[in-house]
C-alpha cells in the first residue's frame, strides 16, 4: 500500500507541472499537409503530447515576403512538462529535423514553422521568445484555427482571442485570406 501511495504522489507531482498550450503550425513548401502531420507525429518524441488539432486552413502569406505560395496552417492543443525555453529548443530542433533551413529570409517560404502561441498562464518576455506569442492577437491564420479548438481562449492577461478576431474586422489594407482546407490533423 505504501508503494502505491508514493507512486500516486509522484503522479500528482508530475501532473501539477504539466502545461497545456497552443502551438501554431505552418508550411508552404512541397506537400504542406504532410509536413504539418510529420510535425504532429514528431512532437511526442520531443516531450509534447498533442491533445487536439484544428482543421487545416489555406492562408495568404503575411509579413515581409508576400510573393510566395500560400501556407497551410493549423493549431494544436498540447500538453507538456517542458518549460517555455525547453519547448522552444525542442520545436526549433524539430523544424530543422523536418527540413527547415536556418538563415533564410524572415517570413519567407518554409517547409515547417512551429510557433508556441500560449503555454498555460505563463507570461515570458525575453530575447528568444515571448509568451503569449507577440503576434497571436493580430493574425487571422492563428486566431481562426485556435478558436476552432476553444472559442473561450484568452491570454494570461485576459485578452479574449474571439474579441481580437472581431477587432480585425473585414476590409482594410491588410486582409489575410484564410480558407478552410481540410479536416484536422491526426493526433
Amino acid at each position: 500500500m505504501h508503494i502505491l501511495a508514493v507512486a500516486e504522489m509522484d503522479s500528482v507531482r508530475a501532473m501539477t507541472s504539466l502545461h497545456t498550450g497552443l502551438l501554431g503550425l505552418g508550411s508552404n513548401v512541397g506537400d504542406r499537409r504532410l509536413h504539418l502531420q510529420e510535425a504532429v507525429d514528431a512532437l511526442r518524441a520531443a516531450g509534447v503530447r498533442v491533445l487536439a488539432s484544428s482543421s487545416a486552413y489555406d492562408t495568404d502569406p503575411v509579413g515581409e515576403v508576400l510573393d510566395q505560395p500560400s501556407f497551410l496552417n493549423a493549431c494544436l492543443r498540447v500538453e507538456t512538462a517542458l518549460g517555455p525555453l525547453e519547448l522552444l529548443d525542442a520545436v526549433k530542433r524539430l523544424e530543422r529535423e523536418l527540413g527547415r533551413k536556418d538563415g533564410k529570409v524572415r517570413h519567407g517560404p518554409r517547409v515547417i514553422d512551429i510557433d508556441i502561441l500560449l503555454l498555460g498562464e505563463l507570461e515570458l518576455y525575453e530575447e528568444r521568445m515571448s509568451l503569449p506569442h507577440e503576434q497571436l492577437l493580430q493574425r487571422r491564420f492563428v486566431l481562426i484555427p485556435a478558436l476552432e479548438l476553444d472559442f473561450d481562449l484568452a491570454t494570461p492577461s485576459g485578452a479574449r482571442l474571439a474579441d481580437a478576431l472581431a477587432a480585425l474586422g473585414v476590409g482594410g489594407t491588410s486582409i489575410e485570406g484564410v480558407r478552410w482546407a481540410g479536416q484536422p490533423l491526426a493526433c
